[in-house]
């Protein structure tokens, strides 16, 4: 008899510990899905911020190698008039130094 009250309270602690547990564990699904919930919400706001970031940093680029085009043309532009101008320059500065007269008239 003794043996039969202790095997129905051992069964009664079993069944009360099983549904504590049952329910303790469902308490910490439920938080881990608010987790992961939030977790999930983070990286797509990051996955976003990362796209807009991407987006304008290819704008400024594209917008950077247009300028750099425009400086180099001009550029170009400017060395081009410098190599037309320069034939007359040198013929100018040769001249005026073959004519030059010297400084010290000591020495002809």
């Amino acid at each position: 008899m003794i043996l039969s009250v202790i095997g129905i309270i051992i069964g009664l602690v079993a069944i009360g510990l099983y549904f504590w547990l049952k329910k303790d564990q469902q308490m910490s699904n439920i938080l881990h899905e608010g987790d992961l919930e939030a977790a999930k919400h983070a990286y797509v706001t990051l996955q976003e911020e990362f796209s807009h970031y991407q987006v304008k940093i290819d704008r400024e680029l594209t917008k950077l190698y247009k300028e750099l085009e425009v400086k180099s043309n001009s550029a170009e532009r400017r060395m081009d008039k410098m190599d037309k101008s320069l034939p007359s320059i040198i013929r100018n500065v040769i001249g005026h130094i073959e004519f030059a007269q010297p400084l010290d008239k000591n020495n002809k």
